[in-house]
């Protein structure tokens, strides 16, 4: 019987792999990707796309067409329970997929407050959609009345967010306010230099930063920190901390503290060598990484090589995550701000280098 391999998630630390799907396939491999979407949207352009920078079709990847193109089996769905012994995962719509062979890349997602009232008006980053629908829904009401806009999130998500929901709002039809809640400090764990100039873009923009404590719940669209509300907002963006996926832990596989998928240095799990994994869902046993695009990417050859030598018997890869990264922040209006080591650059010039890397990396897997 032909042996199945089962990409699970279209994302990011999986490009090479789906790029090369027929590889699998001429193995005598039976190939089935699982996604709950025909498309896989790049989360570094997510921002762009809500300040209308970038349209949906810029960025993102047509995972359903690209699959079976090359003869692999996509099933648009979402993988809810794992059971590693039997091999087996269950998905959202009751169906169950047995596999030989499986790589995780189901990303993470945004973890809920306790919510009361109102949630047709509440946005969380994840999945990327969500931003264009947002954009949709708050472009068309800017131009009916003054709006108040809250993002919630201190890191850079919150910071590329807000920056480019100002960008989205800057030609309203009535004047809108947009704040940023950014817990007790914006962009804590970054250099001073790249938090004051992060800061003084949205502050300059009209967003403004409050740092009052971490968000507690949400009643009836108001943000309740520590006890004290906030004014009644419009709508509310959530831009929080984001956590993989919750089954994994729930299947009593080992994990990392954050719950991640705990793989090795071949991106194989520690007990279970017929699964690997990359990007945000996974935990690296080796050392802690960052949650940013870069580290899938760069898992991206690694993965491909070590399920084909999984399948041959070959030797597997270890994967190096290299040294400090680029880093740069798309903050609206056209500016940005970059490090990486000693470089600091901010502005124009900064975006522009962001939006050049980004571009490219599309139209590479597009």
């Amino acid at each position: 019987m032909t042996q199945h391999l089962v990409l699970a998630g279209g994302g990011h630390a999986h490009m090479v792999s789906l790029a090369h799907l027929r590889d699998f396939v001429e193995l005598d491999w039976r190939v089935t990707v699982i996604g709950p979407s025909d498309y896989h949207y790049y989360s570094g352009m997510g921002p762009g796309m809500l300040g209308s920078t970038y349209e949906p079709d810029e960025i993102r990847f047509a995972t359903r067409a690209q699959v079976e193109a090359q003869g692999g089996i996509f099933v648009r769905d979402t993988i809810v329970a794992v059971d590693p012994k039997q091999r087996r995962l269950a998905l959202a719509s009751g169906a169950q997929i047995y596999y030989d062979l499986v790589s995780f890349n189901t990303g993470s997602s945004v973890q809920l407050p306790e919510i009361s009232g109102d949630q047709e008006r509440i946005f969380t980053v994840k999945p990327i959609e969500r931003l264009y629908e947002a954009r949709e829904v708050i472009a068309t009401q800017s131009t009916l009345r003054p709006l108040k806009v809250a993002v919630v999130g201190g890191g850079p998500a919150g910071a590329e967010i807000s920056g480019n929901l100002r960008q989205l709002l800057v030609e309203s039809s009535h004047p809108a306010q947009v704040y940023l809640y950014a817990g007790h400090r914006f962009m804590g764990r970054f250099p001073e230099a790249v938090r004051d100039k992060s800061r003084s873009f949205l502050e300059r923009a009209g967003v403004e930063i409050i740092e009052n404590g971490y968000l507690q719940r949400i009643e009836d669209m108001r943000l309740v920190f520590d006890g004290e509300q906030s004014e009644a907002l419009d709508f509310i963006l959530l831009a929080t901390g984001v956590h993989p996926s919750p089954f994994f832990k729930a299947a009593g596989m080992a994990v990392g503290p954050d719950g991640g998928l705990l793989v090795n240095r071949f991106l194989q799990h520690v007990d279970f060598p017929e699964i690997f994994g990359g990007g945000d869902c996974i935990s690296f046993q080796e050392q802690e990484l960052d949650k940013v695009g870069v580290y899938a990417v760069r898992e991206n050859p690694v993965l491909f090589h070590n399920l084909k030598a999984m399948i041959q018997g070959q030797p597997l890869q270890a994967f190096d995550p290299g040294g400090d990264y680029l880093l740069i922040f798309n903050l609206g209006q056209g500016k940005g701000v970059l490090r990486k080591r000693w470089l600091n650059l901010s502005g124009r010039l900064a975006f522009r280098i962001k939006d050049w890397i980004d571009r490219k990396f599309i139209e590479q897997f597009q």
